[in-house]
C-alpha cells in the first residue's frame, strides 16, 4: 500500500469516526479486537498529518498578520 492509499484510508476513516457512521468495534480473523471512539480521533488525526508531511502535501494554517 502505497502512501497515499494509506492518506486516503486513514481520511476515510476519520470522516467515519466523526460522523459516527463507522464501526466502533472490529474483530479480525485472529478474534483480536480493536475498538474505536472519539477519543481515538486525536490520534488518527495525528496520523492523517504525518502522512501528508510524507507526502509534502501539508498546508499552512490560517495567515497570521502582527503589528
Amino acid at each position: 500500500m502505497t502512501t497515499q492509499e494509506m492518506l486516503t484510508a486513514a481520511e476515510v476513516a476519520y470522516h467515519s469516526l466523526m460522523t459516527g457512521t463507522m464501526a466502533k468495534v472490529f474483530v479480525d480473523q485472529n478474534g483480536e479486537r480493536v475498538e474505536y471512539n472519539t477519543a481515538s480521533a486525536p490520534r488518527l488525526a495525528q496520523y492523517i498529518n504525518d502522512l501528508r508531511r510524507q507526502l509534502g502535501t501539508v498546508t499552512a494554517g490560517p495567515m497570521q498578520f502582527f503589528f
